[in-house]
């Protein structure tokens, strides 16, 4: 199947503004692209590209003061099937871990393990270590937090959401992955596309935050969020938590003028799309 992907987000800056934008899909995705991503920046500026320590692109430019709208918009192909699943994943001994997970078990700016640390033993301690565990967190934190738009706070942490049994996507998988850190399971932060293929349109488009879990070798899909194998995620960038991958990362005061995100199939890609 092919899924058109973008945005269109104008911010307004009162002041010349440094800005570094994750909002192109990452580099594993690029050979299933089939229309390359034609990204506009009105009015113009130079960009430049390089990858973080995580290996996300990232695109640093300087906003000058007033409106400046950034768009992108590309088509990939994709297999059509849900998130995989593997109820046998066992987990990882910590003294067994890649070297490249041990980053993933530790606290974050989003992420206190220490102070749900007790809290995820209590919680989960019992569970049979392994796939069904992490699926349990998720479980917990899918029926424990309420989806409200009109709550979000960018600053709530995994421990206030905890409390406060509220929150977005992000919260969700901020517990979600907190608990799993506590329990020593390697988990990270996830921002992409998620358009709504397969299942009811419920929600205005958006970007979307999950997370990925590392068992048995491989790094798999969970989504505390809506907790359910979907179709066609598009990863844009991945991270410890969402401090770690903002879509945009404003070095100066800036307000959100409009933010539109469109995901959603279509039968064929063609070059010069509209």
């Amino acid at each position: 199947m092919f899924i058109r992907y973008g945005y269109e987000i104008t911010l307004t800056c009162p002041q010349t503004t440094a800005l570094v934008c994750l909002l192109s899909v990452t580099s594993d995705r690029i050979a299933d692209i089939r229309v390359a991503e034609t990204i506009v920046i009105t009015p113009p500026v130079p960009t430049q590209e390089y990858y973080d320590l995580f290996g996300n692109l990232c695109r640093r430019l300087l906003a000058p003061s007033g409106d400046i709208t950034i768009s992108g918009d590309a088509t990939l192909e994709d297999s059509g099937q849900l998130d995989r699943v593997n109820p046998l994943a066992r987990e990882v001994a910590v003294t067994d871990l890649p070297h490249e997970c041990l980053v993933y078990l530790m606290g974050s700016r989003y992420c206190e393990t220490d102070k749900l640390s007790q809290i995820a033993w209590d919680l989960f301690g019992s569970q049979p270590p392994g796939w069904g565990r992490v699926q349990a967190i998720c479980d917990f934190v899918h029926n424990h937090i309420r989806f409200d738009y009109m709550q979000a706070r960018s600053t709530r942490s995994a421990f206030e959401v905890y409390h406060e049994r509220v929150g977005v996507c992000r919260d969700y998988a901020h517990l979600a992955l907190t608990f799993c850190r506590c329990l020593n399971i390697p988990a990270r932060y996830i921002n992409g596309h998620l358009g709504d293929i397969g299942v009811p349109v419920v929600d205005p488009m958006d970007f979307s935050a999950w997370i990925e879990v590392f068992l048995d070798g491989a790094w798999y899909t969970f989504d505390p969020r809506n907790n359910k194998p979907r179709i066609g995620r598009i990863i844009v960038a991945r991270g410890r938590d969402a401090a770690d991958i903002p879509l945009i990362n404003s070095f100066g005061p800036h307000v959100l003028k409009s933010f539109r995100v469109w995901t959603y199939e279509v039968p064929t890609p063609h070059q010069g799309q509209t």
